[in-house]
């Protein structure tokens, strides 16, 4: 499945982030719709992994990387967070949650980034986050492997993104709603139906669950797994720092 935003190598990181600057306005409203509001309990739950793996006393430094509109970072706050910061290298997209924090007494820091060559001290955080991003990166081993270079000994990572679940009819029926809803979507918010039919056409080549899995490890992450939400159409892959 070709698609215009969905470029290899160099290309790749400006096509994301000029489909994200289109986004960026409407970006929460549309989730909402598409996941019918389950986006915001996966991502509840994909830093109450990442605040209960720091342990007693741990967890204060979060780190919440192609942090969007902030909705992880917000969540790190109301979970006891000490400091947190967002981290995404589309400006439109970072204008979105410095507006959510200003209206909303948030304290979250936001910086633009590239999650390819972070701007932070090796473990300079007990926590990291990333939630509908990995599957964007032009090159997700490295990325992983500079996840796990800011992460402290015996911090934790959390991804959160689009799964491939296992059986033939439930794969088949999901792959037939993302390409049927995904180009509607697109259109009516955006005029554009290529930039949610980006979702399915990544998808395709996106390792997922199983594949973050094998990669995670092979970055010198620890105590890997994944939880399948969704009969599998999303994935929650968790991976620690060694001490």
């Amino acid at each position: 499945m070709t698609n215009k935003y969905l470029s290899d190598g160099a290309e790749r990181a400006p096509k994301v982030r000029e489909m994200f600057s289109r986004l960026a306005w409407r970006y929460d409203l549309v989730n909402d719709l598409m996941s019918f509001g389950l986006h915001r309990r996966w991502k509840r739950e994909t830093v109450a992994l990442g605040l209960e793996g720091a342990g007693p006393g741990r967890g204060s430094r979060v780190l919440d990387l192609c942090c969007g509109s902030g909705d992880l970072c917000f969540l790190a706050e109301e979970g006891g967070a000490g400091l947190v910061v967002g981290a995404d290298f589309t400006l439109p997209m970072l204008a979105v949650a410095r507006q959510r924090r200003a209206r909303d007494g948030r304290r979250s820091a936001f910086v633009q980034a590239d999650a390819l060559a972070l701007p932070f001290a090796d473990g300079a955080f007990d926590v990291l986050t990333i939630g509908y991003g990995l599957r964007n990166i032009a090159d997700i081993p490295a990325a992983l492997t500079e996840m796990r270079r800011v992460l402290a000994p015996r911090g934790r990572a959390v991804v959160l993104d689009f799964g491939k679940p296992d059986g033939v009819v439930v794969g088949g029926l999901y792959r037939g709603f993302l390409n049927t809803l995904m180009p509607a979507v697109g259109w009516i918010f955006h005029g554009d139906p290529e930039t949610y039919r980006y979702i399915p056409a990544s998808l395709e080549r996106y390792p997922a669950q199983r594949g973050v899995e094998r990669l995670m490890r092979e970055a010198g992450f620890s105590n890997v797994r994944y939880e399948d939400r969704l009969f599998g159409a999303m994935g929650i892959n968790v991976g620690e720092a060694g001490a």
